[in-house]
């Protein structure tokens, strides 16, 4: 539709300006359209199928895959904020859920996760051939999805993104959890919170600065590991969400 439309703009420029004003507002309400699809793709023989969401806006020209975080699903308000706000700067998403999050019950295990990222991006690359492919996630998710890039399983995947990666537990600092990040190919940006208590960035900065030009880490003033902010202190008054949003299509346009 989206092409369409833009073809007939153009033959319009030579015939009929009343068309061509039409299909230019027409196009510029469909640029704002979303289209939203529920699917289910088979996670791991052993546990079946889990639930997808594919958020993508017409004029998208990226599709990244987010997994959730570890108590948290795809429907979770946090993965909404974060699929909304990339569709508004022409990043598509396709949020799942781990096996465990779709039947109820304990986390499974570690092959059972990695697993399912990896069934995560073969199912996105089906649902949206077309776009280049980003993947990371929330917390848990983006840990999972770090953990399969260091294993070279993620060949479809051009870039990583990592919204809060959970450098350790709350209170119990630690690197162990980064061990493998020098494994992985692709670039790596990292936006993490100020006020993070799942990331010492006492820790932290000297890791990505051990990257080198593989990793970006983009600080969020007075952010916490889900994103509440201290309006009180936090001097930019930019939504949280939006910031994100936009730091993520500034770094995939090579501008950070």
């Amino acid at each position: 539709m989206f092409d369409i439309l833009k073809s007939l703009y153009k033959e319009s420029l030579d015939t009929c300006w009343f068309q061509g004003i039409f299909a230019l507002l027409l196009l510029k309400f469909l640029s704002t359209f979303n289209l939203m699809i529920e699917s289910k793709f088979l996670a791991h023989p052993d546990k079946g199928e889990v639930s997808s969401l594919l958020l993508r806006p017409d004029n998208a020209d990226h599709l990244m895959v987010l997994g959730h975080g570890a108590g948290t699903g795809m429907h979770h308000a946090t993965m909404e904020q974060i699929a909304q706000r990339l569709g508004e700067q022409r990043i598509a998403t396709f949020r799942y859920h781990f096996p465990y999050m779709e039947r109820g019950g304990g986390r499974d295990s570690v092959a059972v996760s990695l697993a399912t990222v990896e069934a995560a991006m073969h199912a996105a690359h089906e649902a949206a051939p077309d776009l280049p492919l980003l993947a990371g996630g929330h917390s848990f998710g983006g840990r999972m999805t770090s953990l399969v890039a260091a294993e070279g399983r993620l060949s479809l995947v051009k870039r990583l993104v990592f919204f809060g990666f959970p450098l350790h537990a709350p209170g119990k600092p630690s690197n162990h959890r980064a061990a493998h990040l020098p494994d992985i190919a692709q670039p790596m940006l990292f936006l993490t919170g100020t006020r993070d208590t799942l990331n010492n960035l006492e820790l932290f900065q000297p890791i990505i600065d051990g990257l080198g030009d593989k990793a970006t880490l983009h600080l969020l003033e007075t952010a916490n590991h889900g994103y509440k902010i201290l309006k009180r202190t936090r001097v930019s008054q930019e939504d949280i969400f939006v910031e994100m949003a936009r730091v993520v299509r500034e770094w995939v346009d090579g501008m950070l």
